[in-house]
């Protein structure tokens, strides 16, 4: 178990709700025989070794995971991109909204979805910019560089889309701007604020009317970068953003019996990198204000690219264009994934370097504590003659 590991063991004994606790339970035990384990054996009879390989968690709010899932989906959208430009769209809150939203997490960020995709398509529909509906991919971020609660929406959006028929190319776009941010901003605030006031939403100690008349007051921003130099700079932006979390094992500096020190890039100082220096106790509530609603889908696609008969309508797509039709998924298994990445044979014995890893016994979790330490003490007498493996 890391320092940031036994951090987040101290969740557990603190005032958060029980799907919170929950996840940071499971974030503690990740990669340890708490987890559950594969026992593995050369099959080469004159080596005979002997090796654990713990288990991960998987849940997506660890630092530890997801990378091998995050390369699978990479590959998945890489066989969906088209040859039209992409552009790259950021629609935020104003920080007005921050208590409200912390009290109506799930129903505020699928608002949040539903307001910049309806701007998005509203625009795309338009005769002078499209008049057709454009694909969409949509990924929520809740977090600022300091882990304070800054939730927005990073958008891929097309530069061309489908009306059911033909193939329609962008019109006009100005300064490498696929739509006006100004015109974006006035009717996502419009959106978001007549659907917000027919919810029916927690605002004990809260006065929804006061904070909808200062937010209406405001500009609202959309942030419309220039398009991407092509399919590799999505590829690449997906890599970074799509199953990204509030804080990677990367940034930590440092934990301390007090402290969690990480690395974070002050906008506000010429991007300079500084390190934050956050109690334990801060550094979980933070960390906490990121953790998803239980099953909510972080991920989003809309217009063309929304999940129910997107294959149908990308065959046609690629039909119009000409292209040749849409390669089925194929499911990498973790074995050759891992050889691929990183040039590592998981079953390779590293003892006798020629045989072959077996499992012979796997143990998936600890049904009672009496269990947990009978399994933990045959680990720790196993490993008398073996290394721990992954």
């Amino acid at each position: 178990m890391n320092d940031l590991q036994k951090v987040f063991q101290q969740a557990c004994a603190k005032g958060f709700n029980e799907y919170s606790k929950a996840v940071f339970d499971q974030l503690s035990r990740c990669h340890t025989a708490k987890m559950g384990y594969h026992r593995l054996k050369c099959d080469d009879a004159t080596c005979r070794n002997e090796q654990f390989q713990y288990h991960s968690c998987g849940n997506r709010h660890c630092p530890n995971c997801g990378g091998l899932k995050r390369e699978q989906w990479i590959e998945n959208r890489m066989s969906e991109l088209l040859p039209t430009p992409y552009y790259h769209l950021v629609f935020t809150l104003p920080h007005e909204f921050n208590p409200l939203i912390m009290r109506n997490r799930k129903a505020l960020f699928k608002l949040l979805f539903d307001a910049a995709s309806q701007t998005i398509l509203n625009h795309g529909r338009m005769k002078n910019y499209l008049g057709a509906d454009c694909g969409i991919t949509m990924v929520l971020h809740t977090w600022g560089q300091k882990l304070d609660f800054h939730p927005h929406v990073h958008c891929i959006v097309t530069g061309g889309g489908f009306d059911g028929h033909k193939w329609v190319e962008a019109k006009g776009t100005k300064d490498n701007f696929l739509f006006p941010e100004s015109s974006l901003g006035k009717m996502y605030k419009a959106i978001f604020l007549k659907r917000i006031q027919k919810m029916d939403l927690q605002t004990q100690g809260l006065d929804l009317g006061k904070i909808v008349n200062q937010v209406d007051k405001k500009r609202w921003n959309v942030y419309a970068k220039a398009p991407f130099g092509g399919p590799n700079q999505v590829v690449e932006y997906l890599g970074r953003y799509s199953h990204k979390i509030a804080i990677t094992k990367h940034r930590i500096v440092s934990v301390t019996d007090t402290h969690v020190n990480f690395r974070y890039k002050d906008y506000a100082d010429g991007d300079t990198i500084k390190v934050i220096p956050l109690l334990r106790g801060e550094f979980l509530q933070r960390f906490e204000m990121h953790i998803l609603p239980k099953r909510f889908t972080k991920i989003r696609h809309y217009g063309f690219m929304q999940n129910h008969g997107k294959r149908t309508r990308l065959q046609q797509i690629r039909h119009c264009l000409k292209l040749t039709p849409v390669t089925e998924i194929v499911q990498v298994p973790v074995a050759i994934r891992m050889l691929e990445k990183y040039g590592k044979d998981i079953f390779k014995c590293p003892c006798c370097t020629h045989g072959r890893l077996r499992i012979i016994n796997t143990v998936r979790y600890f049904k009672s504590k009496s269990q947990e330490i009978k399994e933990i003490e045959k680990i720790i007498n196993a490993k008398n003659k073996a290394s721990p493996f992954g």
